[in-house]
């Protein structure tokens, strides 16, 4: 590695070199490289050097990157996988299917199913690959967590979730995610939890979005291990895990040089997890809890976090933990950054 550049501890394939107020950027993926900077001196410097070292080919300003497309807007980038979609389309033969405004039902209620599906191979395939989808388009995680979950034995009923949401994938082609510059780099989370979501084992879904600034730049939509016994319960293991990632993220900005030094705020619509993150006793009613999803209150009486409460009509995870009407979730799916290309791109 060129001399100056140091490897991160938060993140393995990323590399970075400081000097002075120039900054530079290299994300390592095999034999996929993508650099950026503030300074285009440097980074032609840099790469010269690393030229003589390595067999490498500038490629100029990135057009894919692992299979994502990016977008200049008008003010700024937008994330996309327009081609990836068009061929899982192909490979599911949806191609020319109806498309819809919502990837899930809100009132068809995912139940075990006696009729296998004929062709179980094809559902992993699909769902599989669609997973991939969700790095640019947290408005699928839901629908793609729910539909992992029945890997093991799909029914036919399971393969009618698939071809909604490869419906809804059909209508929207042209989204990705909005990247837009901003001088705010303070962190802000929204964490949610359907409580007993599932009819199946009536285990809760955790949902969280994680904000730099302005810009969504973590997301999950992922059933919770165990029964939680109530609301509250489910909402403070969901601020559990949004801490977890919290931690992560302020570990690779303070790493990086690029911490605002204040404190990250997180946003629950759950008054009880609020203030049993402030409080310390231990309640008859949260005996039974995890030692482990407790340490959010550390976080909180460091300083590190502040838990706030937010009303229910404004959590914007909401979108990552059931299924919404179609006003509601193109709402939400607004307000995490999932915007429309721009009629040239």
């Amino acid at each position: 590695m060129t001399p100056g550049f140091r490897s991160s501890k938060t993140d393995v394939s990323l590399f970075y070199y400081t000097a002075e107020q120039s900054r530079v950027f290299l994300l390592v993926y095999v034999d996929d490289i993508i650099m950026m900077g503030n300074n285009d001196d440097l980074v032609t410097t840099l790469l010269k050097q690393l030229s003589t070292a390595f067999k490498i080919r500038d490629l100029g300003s990135p057009g894919f990157f692992l299979g994502i497309e990016t977008v200049r807007t008008g003010d700024g980038l937008l994330l996309s996988q327009r081609r990836y979609m068009t061929d899982l389309l192909g490979r599911s033969g949806m191609v020319d299917c109806k498309p819809l405004t919502t990837p899930t039902s809100v009132t068809k209620v995912v139940t075990p199913s006696d009729t296998p599906y004929e062709n179980p191979t094809q559902y992993r395939r699909i769902v599989g690959a669609s997973q991939y989808l969700t790095i640019t388009r947290p408005d699928l995680a839901y629908a793609v967590n729910r539909l992992c979950q029945f890997m093991h034995s799909p029914t036919v009923d399971h393969w009618n979730l698939v071809k909604r949401v490869l419906r809804y994938v059909k209508g929207t082609l042209d989204y990705g995610l909005q990247l837009t510059p901003s001088s705010s780099t303070t962190i802000h989370a929204y964490s949610d939890s359907d409580w007993a979501g599932c009819p199946i084992d009536r285990k809760s879904t955790t949902g969280f979005a994680v904000y730099l600034g302005s810009n969504l730049i973590s997301w999950l939509s992922k059933k919770q291990r165990t029964v939680a016994r109530s609301s509250t319960e489910a909402e403070y293991k969901a601020l559990a895990d949004v801490s977890a990632e919290v931690t992560w993220v302020v570990s690779l900005l303070q790493e990086l040089g690029l911490h605002s030094g204040g404190p990250a705020t997180l946003w629950c619509d759950n008054l009880g997890a609020t203030y049993l993150c402030a409080n310390p006793v231990f309640h008859a009613r949260t005996k039974h809890v995890e030692i482990y999803y407790h340490f959010v209150r550390d976080k909180v009486a460091s300083g590190d976090f502040v838990v706030n409460y937010v009303s229910t009509t404004d959590q914007l995870a909401d979108i990552l933990t059931k299924p919404l009407p179609s006003t509601r979730f193109a709402a939400l799916r607004d307000k995490l950054n999932v915007a429309m290309l721009p009629p040239c791109a």
